[in-house]
């Protein structure tokens, strides 16, 4: 039986992907590289540290890694405070969750700095009884760290979990942590037919996280 939802932040509830292309374009600006967001598709979704290492690889920067995430971490932080929104419903379906007895979780890449402020900014924090940020475990998405953490934290065994996310990277961590996982892809950014295999259920939007919820308590 289903008792726990974890969701992923980026993408799911905050509005965020198209933030990501201007804080990634601050950042890479700081070390004289112009950038457009010609490598979105692949730094969706995955950890600081693997969206670090792909920039230094693909633009040929001799930059610590250790310095690059620092920056992004700060960047991201400025941006969530105060100009990341959140998608419509979220509130309404995070009430229905909460209604329904459901523990609800947050397991994100971003940082604490710009993932707490944010759930504050849009009063959110006392929805989820636990939150993992990204510093919080050694191996980032896709691998299944962060969800096993949460998953530890909320004392529910990984399959009574659902995790949500709308990245293949996310996607791949939840399942990699034996947990069902509902897929909402950014419709903008990705193809969403990419994601009818990776994902286990495959929605439009979290306003129709209830109805899933529902379903599966009347097909068990």
């Amino acid at each position: 039986m289903l008792s726990a939802l974890i969701f992923d932040l980026d993408g799911v509830l905050a509005d965020s992907e198209p933030w990501w292309n201007e804080i990634d374009a601050k950042l890479l600006a700081e070390y004289r590289v112009t950038y457009r967001g010609e490598y979105h598709q692949n730094v969706i979704g995955v950890s600081y540290r693997l969206v670090v290492e792909f920039y230094k690889k693909a633009l040929g920067l001799s930059v610590p890694t250790e310095e690059m995430m620092r920056r992004r971490g700060e960047i991201a932080t400025e941006f969530f405070a105060n100009r990341v929104g959140l998608f419509a419903s979220v509130k309404e379906a995070l009430e229905e969750l909460r209604q329904m007895k459901l523990h609800l979780a947050i397991a994100t890449s971003s940082v604490a700095a710009s993932a707490r402020p944010f759930l504050d900014r849009h009063q959110l924090t006392g929805f989820f009884e636990v939150i993992v940020t990204g510093e919080e475990v050694e191996r980032g998405k896709p691998a299944p760290d962060i969800y096993l953490c949460a998953a530890e934290k909320l004392n529910v065994s990984a399959e009574k979990c659902l995790v949500v996310e709308d990245s293949l990277s996310g996607i791949a961590a939840g399942k990699a942590a034996k947990m069902r996982v509902a897929a909402i892809p950014d419709r903008r950014f990705v193809d969403p037919s990419k994601y009818q295999k990776a994902a286990d259920y495959v929605l439009n939007s979290v306003k129709e996280l209830p109805t899933l919820i529902r379903k599966l308590a009347v097909g068990k």
